[in-house]
């Protein structure tokens, strides 16, 4: 039998919704690996600073979407602002069940017991407690550990979760029907039962 692993993407970023509306245009458009490397690496579609960087946040990514179906896709490249993120976020869901057990134990409990806000320790203690499941996150570097739980807030703060990443006082989630229906429709029960406690 395999063991577990949680094989997590979070430490490499937030939503990056505006990337993401790059990335799921190159999906919607088919494109091969020759036409993914010069959309990426040649003509920069990302904007980023360093080669090496985009192409790490185009894989992660296309990573993401690839966990969703073609009108998730739609809706991230010609949705609006609110609704490019909320996409985004199931798309960061799908791909991290660590983020998702975060969202349907500590972030739902808080709602449920009107707490105003997250604590940072309580992602220490999460994935500590996650570390009886996957043994690998003992061995991974705190740094690791308090960057991915920077990155949880901050999709948090994105999608509108939080009201900020430092205040992290907690705000309900106010799904689109556009996203509900997609999420109904090709039955992502578990992600949509998690936005339903976000509030």
């Amino acid at each position: 039998m395999t063991s577990f692993s949680y094989n997590s993407d979070l430490i490499g970023g937030g939503l990056m919704v505006r990337e993401s509306r790059a990335v799921a245009d190159l999906l919607l458009s088919d494109a091969d690996e020759g036409q993914w490397h010069q959309a990426i690496l040649i003509d920069n579609r990302l904007q980023k600073n360093r080669p090496a960087t985009a192409k790490r946040a185009g894989q992660a990514i296309r990573k993401r979407l690839e966990k969703l179906e073609p009108p998730f896709w739609q809706a991230l490249r010609d949705g609006d602002d609110q609704l490019a993120t909320q996409v985004s976020f199931c798309a960061a869901m799908a791909r991290n069940l660590l983020l998702v057990e975060f969202l349907e134990s500590v972030v739902a409990d808080a709602f449920l017991t009107q707490a105003e806000a997250l604590q940072a320790y309580q992602w220490d203690e999460f994935l500590a407690e996650r570390a009886h499941r996957d043994e690998a996150i003992a061995g991974w570097a705190e740094s690791s550990k308090r960057k991915m739980g920077q990155v949880v807030y901050r999709m948090l703060t994105e999608v509108g979760v939080l009201a900020s990443s430092r205040s992290r006082k907690l705000q309900p989630l106010l799904l689109r029907p556009e996203v509900k229906s997609l999420l109904e429709t090709y039955q992502h029960v578990r992600l949509s039962a998690c936005c339903r406690q976000l509030r």
